[in-house]
């Protein structure tokens, strides 16, 4: 159900996309016919959209600093902008409207002076916009922009050239059209969609007022390039090439004696490799490395015996495991896994330090000061040691080191244990001054095992956090579970309170409760003795939409705060089944008996009329819905059937779909181990639902839980419930073992 309602999400977020974009144009279309500006307006903007981009620098950290805006010139790949829009020395990338982003592959031309750039990407059969190069700008000519305004992509607007102004000894358009941050470098045309100017600043003194760079300028670069090469041009983090050689691309950056990596290798499976240019000893030699990975689901690490290219070993955490493989040329048909292990020594998500100890015949591997696994093998020697990444994954190495003998040195057993019962006695009296002094003697062994036992501390916390959590949750399936078995006297606002407590411990259920009971003491003031149902159904519509501004969560759809009830009611903004929930609560106030109906894609509510549904749209500010409505949301999923094909929905199954939405974005956020906190509680509901089960079991893979996704599979292929390959199961299972 799920998948059906993202597609949906998508055609939705589509259309509402080309509907702004329409509505644009139909204003630009509107304020050129009152203005004598010709009609097809509206069609040159849609004409020059797939040539606009959005130009992003990134800053020291990594993050983007700076967007602009820029437009295609030729298409071979060359993209136009203002020079302070790419800045000095930072990797760029553009974007176009359709989502494609590329990696700038050189500055083809620029002058600060003119404050232009033209930049090369790497693509063909691109749509060029029109550079004018007969008619001059004009005092009073009617132009328009597009651009990037305050992260407002690809928005247009309309103005006049007001005056030609000599600035710096520079001539520059001026234009009465308001500019923002992000409009820089997008084109100034004229109204046969022709490049007149290239927008590059704001008035200081008033609002709607610009500057433009007039096109002769473009023009002249163009035809004189000064091309930069992206290695050339990148200075801030760059690499020492007579250090470190970069093979196969990706981002490779240093900074403050960590060198780090970021996006995809140009190699299969994203393999990038970075080889250290000095010399390597003769065997047995040692290299070290600490590694830390932003998502284990990734791979980097060490490489050694390298021929600068196909050929190498490579020792890294991948998937949570410690791997040595040996390489022996593009792709995964000429690799070879040499040993794959787990060890409780590796530190998911923390530094981590890998050890490699080469030998005339074998490789010895260490993680974090413990011996791994020693494997024989002498095909690939005389070669260069370095790092390699895999995949997406982003990752930072420090403290590399290459030498002989790199095992750390350990102190005595009796240094240990003189240290650590200083930091005992530190714990508890943090003003021991003989205790401070004394593992100040001892640096930096005593730092080595302060940090230790801090991390043993943050994992006893933690633990501690963990099972406080489980006896939480267990606590609030429990009370879910006891009043959903009360149906259908359940009292289903409590359901959905007790369900918000489930992922946040600190809601005040009483409060909130008490809330919904106040709304409908407030509802019932406004009901005289003989009102009938209908004008009662009208009064909570006017009471939730009109007077106290509850309304539905359009541009925030999918945000979990719109399944939490405590939150819809501070917020006073919902999805459909949320605001359904407080319809239906209200109701029962005033002795309607209103019901949920779960649509595919739309829930709603209704009340029984002579036989006959009333429905209503709580999303949609209390819409009375016809039959003909209802029916046309089904047809959009299911021609074969109509509104009057779907039972009215009871408490159990309102809170199931609540966790269905819950679940689905916690996935689509990749946010796993939240998810399964969702499946529990639905198997909870449900024990026998076989598609929850097979939905943990594929979460839990997600998270290398190996064996907590077999139990789930084991269920299944006992069961063998109804609509689930088995034969699929079985496959599954035993990869797994």
């Amino acid at each position: 159900m799920f998948e059906v309602i993202f597609q949906l999400m998508g055609k939705i977020t589509n259309y509402l996309r080309d509907i702004f974009f329409v509505f644009l144009l139909l204003v630009c279309q509107a304020q050129s016919e009152e203005s004598g500006t010709p009609k097809d307006l509206a069609l040159m903007a849609k004409k020059i959209r797939p040539s606009i981009v959005v130009i992003t620098q990134e800053g020291r950290e990594g993050k983007v600093v700076g967007t602009g805006t820029g437009f295609v010139i030729s298409e071979d790949g060359l993209i136009a902008t203002c020079s302070h829009v790419i800045g000095e020395s930072r990797l760029i990338k553009v974007r176009f409207d359709n989502g494609n982003e590329y990696k700038v592959e050189k500055i083809f031309a620029s002058d600060r002076k003119l404050d232009l750039a033209i930049l090369k990407i790497n693509e063909a059969g691109l749509k060029p916009l029109q550079l004018e190069t007969e008619k001059s700008s004009e005092q009073g000519m009617e132009v328009i922009a597009m651009g990037n305004p305050q992260g407002l992509e690809f928005s247009i607007v309309r103005g006049i050239i007001s005056g030609i102004r000599e600035i710096e000894n520079q001539s520059l358009i001026q234009i009465a059209i308001p500019i923002e941050p992000g409009n820089s470098g997008g084109p100034l045309m004229n109204d046969k969609g022709k490049v007149c100017g290239i927008i590059n600043m704001k008035s200081a003194i008033t609002e709607n007022l610009g500057f433009a760079i007039p096109v002769n300028n473009l023009i002249k670069i163009k035809d004189t390039p000064n091309p930069v090469t992206m290695d050339n041009w990148l200075t801030i983090g760059k690499l020492n090439p007579a250090v470190w050689q970069i093979k196969m691309g990706a981002d490779w950056r240093q900074r403050a004696g960590r060198i780090s990596v970021k996006e995809r290798g140009a190699g299969f499976g994203g393999r990038s490799i970075c080889i250290y240019q000095k010399q390597t000893p003769d065997v047995p030699y040692e290299i070290k490395v600490d590694v830390k990975l932003s998502d284990e689901s990734g791979a980097a690490g060490l490489i050694f015996e390298s021929d600068e290219n196909d050929h190498h070993y490579g020792f890294y955490p991948s998937g949570g495991k410690l791997r040595l493989t040996r390489f022996e040329g593009p792709d995964v048909l000429s690799w070879s896994i040499l040993n794959e292990t787990e060890s409780e020594n590796y530190d998911s998500g923390e530094w981590n330090s890998i050890r490699v100890r080469v030998e005339e015949e074998s490789i010895l591997t260490f993680l974090n000061g413990k011996k791994l696994f020693e494997i024989k093998d002498k095909k690939l020697r005389n070669g260069k040691v370095g790092f390699a990444k895999f995949r997406d994954t982003e990752a930072i190495f420090k403290n590399f080191k290459l030498g002989k003998n790199l095992a750390p040195r350990e102190p005595s057993i009796e240094i240990i244990q003189e240290i650590n019962s200083g930091i005992s006695q530190i714990l508890e009296n943090k003003n021991d001054s003989t205790a401070i002094k004394n593992l100040q003697k001892k640096l930096p062994t005593s730092q080595r095992l302060i940090k230790k036992k801090i991390k043993d501390l943050e994992n006893s916390i933690n633990s501690l956090k963990l099972l406080n959590e489980k006896f939480h949750r267990e606590d609030i399936t429990k009370k879910i579970l006891q009043e959903l078995q009360k149906d259908p006297e359940c009292d289903l606002a409590l359901c959905a309170l007790l369900l918000a407590k489930y992922d946040n411990p600190e809601i005040d259920i009483d409060s909130y409760h008490n809330e919904i009971v106040r709304m409908g003491d407030d509802l019932l003031t406004k009901v005289e003795e003989n009102t009938d149902i209908q004008t009662k159904i009208s009064l909570i519509s006017k009471y939730l939409f009109e007077d106290n501004g509850y309304h539905g969560s359009r541009t925030d759809y999918y945000n979990q705060s719109n399944s939490y009830i405590n939150e819809v009611l501070d917020d006073r903004e919902g999805i459909p089944i949320t605001l359904s929930i407080i319809y239906i609560e209200l109701a029962k106030r005033l002795g309607i008996e209103v019901k949920g109906l779960g649509l595919p894609g739309h829930f709603v509510v209704f009340y029984n009329k002579n036989d006959e549904r009333q429905m209503i749209d709580p999303f949609e500010n209390g819409k009375i819905l016809t039959k003909a409505d209802a029916d046309a949301i089904v047809k959009d999923y299911d021609r074969t059937k109509t509104s009057e094909d779907y039972e009215a929905a009871d408490n159990k199954s309102i809170i199931q779909r609540m966790l269905y939405n819950l679940k689905g974005i916690s996935i689509d956020n990749k946010q796993y181990k939240d998810a399964i906190n969702y499946v529990d509680l639905l198997i909870s509901i449900d024990p026998n639902d076989a598609q929850e089960r097979l939905s943990r079991s594929i979460l839990f893979i997600q998270l290398n839980q190996n064996e907590d996704a077999k139990v789930d599979l084991e269920w299944l292929l006992k069961m063998k419930p109804d609509g689930i390959r088995i034969e699929r199961i079985e496959e599954l299972y035993k990869r797994l073992n």
